[in-house]
């Protein structure tokens, strides 16, 4: 089953048993080793990070929300180019997290301080980007961000949107629109939406399990008796 778009924007509150927003709140409690190893074990689902090279723009940050994917490269022409960032800006739904396919771009900023106002004012989660510029304000606006590299060099006549809210190739991964995204200073993750509210389940019982085996740890218990009822390393 896919969520339907009920107004272009927003996702059917229905899909899931529970609001996009708690789903929200809940996968930010959890670390994204514990998805990571729900999607590898139990869903078979050995490629589901993204590219190693995203980090946090201050280590402490997390991004959790629906996925909404942004395409763009290295394009030297500007025909309608602010015109068609202002209608994605415009359709940027709440509880998304954009998503930017840059097609290896190595040397423009595709994000700054008033494309974070603008996603802010639209309810957006946070940005997963290549190159980002204006640091000092989107960290005051406390806006999440992971990014590859910083860079003062604008993306007009040097890198061009072309399309968005269709699938993406991130890596080796490619990412739905209403997919959900998760990310901490380990990495970013992307679940298929279909599954997503599952793999919270499950994530959330790897960590109860984990308080248990560090509580077994911090006991004394020897690291073989900790395997025999139950743990692992």
């Amino acid at each position: 089953m896919i969520p339907k778009q009920t107004n272009g924007k927003d996702y059917n509150k229905d899909f899931y048993p529970i609001s996009i927003s708690e789903m929200r709140e809940r996968y930010l409690q959890l670390f994204t080793g514990a998805v990571n190893d729900v999607l590898r074990f139990q869903y078979k689902m050995h490629a589901t990070s993204l590219p190693a090279g995203f980090a946090p723009l201050r280590e402490e940050m997390k991004i959790a929300g629906q996925a909404f994917t942004v395409k763009g490269a290295p394009d030297i022409t500007t025909d309608g180019e602010f015109e068609t960032r202002a209608q994605m800006l415009e359709a940027l739904h709440t509880d998304s997290v954009v998503v930017w396919d840059c097609t290896g771009d190595t040397v423009t900023s595709q994000w700054g301080e008033v494309m974070t106002m603008a996603a802010i004012r639209a309810g957006c989660r946070g940005a997963i980007v290549n190159g980002i510029r204006d640091t000092h304000a989107i960290l005051e606006q406390q806006f999440p961000v992971f990014y590859k590299y910083r860079t003062n060099t604008g993306m007009l006549g040097r890198f061009k949107m072309y399309h968005y809210q269709k699938p993406v190739l991130i890596g080796e991964i490619i990412v739905q629109p209403g997919d959900w995204i998760f990310g901490d200073i380990d990495g970013v993750i992307s679940i298929p939406k279909s599954i997503a509210y599952d793999v919270l389940i499950a994530a959330e019982k790897i960590l109860r399990k984990e308080i248990e085996i560090k509580d077994m740890v911090n006991s004394g218990m020897k690291p073989t008796d900790v395997v025999a009822n139950g743990g692992y390393f």
